[in-house]
């Protein structure tokens, strides 16, 4: 397959998607992605070096306008999120799809679909994906089909299953059908699979199975990840849940809608495991890693950094919407996030939030923070630290109280992590902003990872004070930063575009 190919993804917006598009731009191929609404995937950092064509793949018209000179397609398409009736949606798009891509001269098509003995009694849900592979390769245009079985990585709808199950519940009553073996496979390697299947010859239909090192049970899944986690959990199974059951069960207790949570629950009343072994001929160079693993580093995406996509779309949404307060939770992380437009420089705007804590203290109801820092002390913590650190010299690795300084970018950018103890892992950043000359949107961002239970109701004690204390925070850094910047305020011509009524 030529490095300059021309490709088309599919499902940009969805799960894989977003991951597989960065590793086909590396390969210096050009990229044109389909979407139904480009400000979806806006603040993707690769959007710029894509080419965006908005459009439904259910029309015909604009689905012939996407495969235009397109050489290898991503089918990414998967319809459970439209509710009942699903499969034959899938299978009819399928069909579409590959008449259209045949009649454009597209020269191959990879397809990602699902894992399972196609002689056993699979769901429905898992015979469609293969009965989609099947329509796609009913163009005549040839399929390189993968067929995979959950898919580990922080976002993957089945993974976030298994951790909201397994943060929330300790003591699970699990049907009996949770033990049937699966293969899961992790995010990275799926994509390794992606973009190898262009270095094959692309002139015939394959069915390529994949999965990681380890065969493995949905209950062993919610086992690891607990152990991993460092929580204690029990699994009861019995025999009366039905997959119906089951579904409403995980949607009363997960952010997982029921309508999502039933086809993948009844996937599991079979094994799911790889049993041709084609993917190691074929990509020899590729060594699927285990579930540990696959999971250490989906947790470890639980950084403030692997959020930065996340916050500028609640962001761009927030500003359109005129919103100074949002609350996101997203794969396993609460973003609370504040913004406000000051009439002052960035410069000014940074000195006053380094300038927070110490002799200081933290303006907006200092003896609450104060209060907190006292209790974490009784639990053997480090409560309120003495700091020698100067404001004007703050360095990545201080002492701030009972933070540390893990990230700081002069004028620009501060991040603090939490050091009390916590049943999870929190950190407070600010951001100064430049909008126009002498004027700064100020974003205050508090993110907090709960662990397990403890760590959600935590969350939602503490949230109601945050209201509080976070908006007089910002209103008293707004007051400081306009008192200090020696900017000349009043030849500010104040635009309302660039404000969007946040200020105050």
């Amino acid at each position: 397959m030529a490095e300059r190919a021309k490709m088309l993804i599919t499902g940009a917006s969805g799960y894989v998607g977003p991951r597989l598009v960065p590793h086909l731009l590396d390969r210096g191929n050009q990229v044109r992605v389909l979407v139904r609404d480009a400000q979806a995937i806006a603040h993707l950092s690769w959007f710029s070096q894509v080419e965006v064509c908005v459009g439904d793949i259910g029309e015909p018209s604009q689905l012939r306008n996407a495969l235009c000179d397109i050489h290898v397609a991503y089918y990414l398409i998967h319809s459970m999120t439209s509710g009942k009736g699903f499969p034959h949606r899938d299978i009819e798009l399928a069909g579409k799809f590959g008449e259209i891509a045949r009649d454009s001269g597209v020269r191959s098509i990879i397809y990602l679909g699902g894992l399972g003995d196609p002689d056993a009694n699979l769901s429905e849900h898992l015979r469609s994906r293969q009965e989609t592979g099947e329509a796609l390769r009913s163009g005549g245009v040839p399929v390189t089909e993968f067929r995979a079985a959950v898919i580990v990585g922080a976002g993957s709808i089945s993974f976030e299953m298994i951790r909201h199950l397994t943060e929330r519940i300790p003591i699970m009553i699990c049907p009996r059908w949770v033990f049937k073996r699966i293969q899961p496979i992790a995010i990275d390697d799926v994509l390794c699979y992606l973009v190898a299947a262009l270095d094959l010859s692309g002139d015939e239909n394959r069915i390529v199975e994949i999965g990681g090192a380890d065969i493995v049970t949905y209950g062993r899944m919610i086992k690891d990840y607990a152990r991993i986690r460092g929580l204690k959990r029990v699994l009861f199974p019995v025999p009366v849940l039905t997959p119906n059951l089951s579904s409403y069960w995980v949607h009363w207790v997960t952010p997982i809608r029921a309508t999502f949570a039933r086809p993948l629950i009844e996937g599991l009343r079979s094994d799911v495991i790889v049993q041709n072994h084609d993917a190691r001929i074929l990509f020899p160079d590729i060594h699927p890693m285990g579930y540990d693993e696959a999971l250490r580093r989906a947790m470890d995406e639980l950084q403030p950094q692997s959020f930065h996509e996340t916050v500028e779309a609640i962001l761009e949404q927030s500003v359109s919407k005129m919103h100074l307060r949002e609350i996101r939770a997203d794969r396993g992380m609460i973003m609370e996030v504040w913004q406000t437009v000051v009439r002052a420089r960035h410069e000014a705007v940074f000195g006053a939030f380094s300038s927070l804590g110490g002799r200081r203290g933290w303006l907006s109801l200092d003896w609450a923070w104060r209060l907190r820092a006292f209790l974490d002390t009784l639990f053997g913590g480090v409560g309120m630290r003495s700091s020698q650190t100067q404001h004007d010299t703050l360095h990545e690795g201080d002492t701030l109280d009972f933070f540390r300084v893990e990230k700081i970018k002069s004028g620009r950018f501060l991040r603090l992590h939490v050091e009390m103890k916590l049943p999870g892992a929190g950190w407070l950043q600010f951001e100064a902003r430049p909008v126009n000359e002498g004027m700064t949107r100020l974003v205050q961002i508090v993110y907090y990872a709960p662990r397990g239970l403890l760590g959600l109701l935590y969350w939602y004690l503490l949230n109601p004070s945050h209201r509080m204390i976070f908006s007089g925070l910002l209103r008293q850094l707004t007051k400081i930063a306009e008192r200090n910047d020696p900017h000349d305020r009043t030849s500010v011509k104040t635009n309302p575009e660039d404000t969007n009524g946040l200020s105050g």
